[in-house]
């Protein structure tokens, strides 16, 4: 399922516009991009969470030429389904 096509099953289940679904769905992603951005964690009761975890800097290797390369430290987006989801699911 593609961006267009999670606006239009979210505009056909809450009996809303496409156009108040897309910017329903841009507010959202927009709010949870901010507050991983800003290190908050961002839970959804029976859905699951968002946050954020710390990738140490390491080293790794060039495949094409086996030269030893360093890799940066970063902070990488992580999403835990809840238990709600989980079940649903299986």
């Amino acid at each position: 399922m593609n961006k267009t096509e999670l606006v239009a099953a979210m505009a056909e289940k809450a009996g809303i516009s496409k156009k108040d679904a897309e910017a329903a769905l841009k507010a959202f992603t927009d709010t949870v991009a901010d507050e991983l951005k800003a290190k908050n964690k961002v839970q959804l009761v029976g859905f699951g969470t968002f946050e954020t975890s710390v990738r140490a800097a390491r080293e790794g290797r060039n495949p094409q030429t086996k030269e030893t390369i360093k890799i940066a430290a970063s902070t990488a987006p992580k999403f835990k389904a809840g238990k709600a989801l989980k079940d649903y699911v299986n």
